[in-house]
């Protein structure tokens, strides 16, 4: 299997993607979540220009944050420094939405922006619309300005079925958060096939999740497996606290983090500004004192903590599934990390 690195946007970034071209890894890439982390658009250029063969990605941007012109605008620039290595995820925006305090976008807009998306940096015209108004666009300057003829990959974030369809249906790949499950990945595969109608290319599946390779002796659920995990774990229990219909899904004992989590942000499952609070060093190292938060239900359904040999034999079963590369986010010595997964993946 291949393995990648998902980052958040901040300074020095480029840094990391050169040192992850020079393990071998095969793509680099940063969150988009506007109002908690920097612009994927400005962290992705400076790593173009630092790197030679790395693959670039967002992961991932969404019709609710940019217009499709502004958005291919975006990535045709990208494309014009690093030609034909540029991965552009795309979802309903649960995060960035959620840390606006709106909900997501529908798969229907979804598709409409992906499709325009890909129309818009193949060169072809695609209809913008504006309220009533409805204008056929495409990017009047190319070449130098914006690089049309080098292809995009295109991914679509998905969890269920709706947005593997629209996957299969604008034949892109798939990119899923903390999926695990080899079933639920058989799902998407199976509703991307079904939507797709017979289409013989089959693109990418991309996972994002967390790694620690535990030494020998180690708790698989002590405090270093607690931190190298511990992004994850929160960024679910966030989702549960602001979305109470799944958290009435969970388990007692991880409705109970929720509840802790609330307590601790100063908010509750009810306040209007709980968006401002919740998500707090979002996706980026815990704080020693939220390590209890980090069940081991949530650790043990969301990431990959094990001996190396264990690890080797759930990432076999996990490329069985249809996963064709691992996207690990480094959160303690990215560095460390980095070299931790070329080892292991290699």
């Amino acid at each position: 299997m291949r393995a990648g690195v998902v980052v958040t946007a901040r300074p020095g970034v480029e840094d990391l993607a050169l040192r992850a071209e020079e393990l071998g890894l095969h793509s680099f890439w940063v969150y988009d979540s506007p109002m908690v982390h920097g612009d994927p658009f400005v962290a992705l250029g400076l790593c173009a220009k630092a790197t030679r063969r790395i693959r670039l990605g967002i992961g991932v941007t969404s019709p609710a944050l940019r217009s499709a012109p502004a958005a291919a605008s975006g990535l045709a620039s990208l494309n014009a420094l690093a030609p034909g290595r540029i991965i552009c995820g795309v979802g309903t925006g649960n995060t960035a939405r959620r840390t606006l305090g709106m909900r997501p976008t529908p798969a229907a807009a979804l598709e409409n922006f992906t499709s325009a998306l890909q129309d818009l940096c193949a060169g072809r015209a695609t209809a913008h619309r504006e309220g009533d108004r409805i204008r056929d666009v495409r990017f009047l300057h190319t070449g130098g300005h914006a690089n049309t003829t080098d292809p995009i990959e295109f991914v679509v974030a998905a969890l269920g079925p709706r947005a593997a369809a629209v996957a299969g249906r604008r034949g892109t790949g798939l990119v899923s958060f903390g999926l695990l499950d080899p079933r639920a990945w058989q799902a998407l595969h199976d509703a991307r096939r079904r939507a797709a109608q017979g289409a013989r290319v089959e693109p990418d599946s991309y996972l994002v999740t967390a790694l620690h390779v535990l030494e020998e002796g180690e708790d698989p659920h002590g405090d270093a497996a607690r931190d190298a995990t511990g992004h994850l774990a929160l960024s679910l229990l966030a989702y549960a606290a602001d979305t109470p219909a799944f958290a009435e899904r969970l388990g007692p004992e991880e409705r109970e983090a929720v509840g802790r989590l609330l307590d601790r942000r100063g908010t509750a499952a009810t306040a209007r500004d709980r968006y401002t609070k919740l998500y707090s060093n979002y996706l980026c190292r815990i704080a020693p004192r939220d390590r209890d938060l980090v069940l081991p239900s949530l650790m043990d359904t969301l990431a990959l903590v094990g001996s190396r040999d264990d690890l080797l034999a759930r990432v076999t079963t996990l490329e069985q599934a249809g996963i064709d590369e691992l996207l690990v986010q480094p959160v303690i010595d990215p560095a460390a990390e980095m070299a931790q997964l070329a080892r292991l993946l290699t």
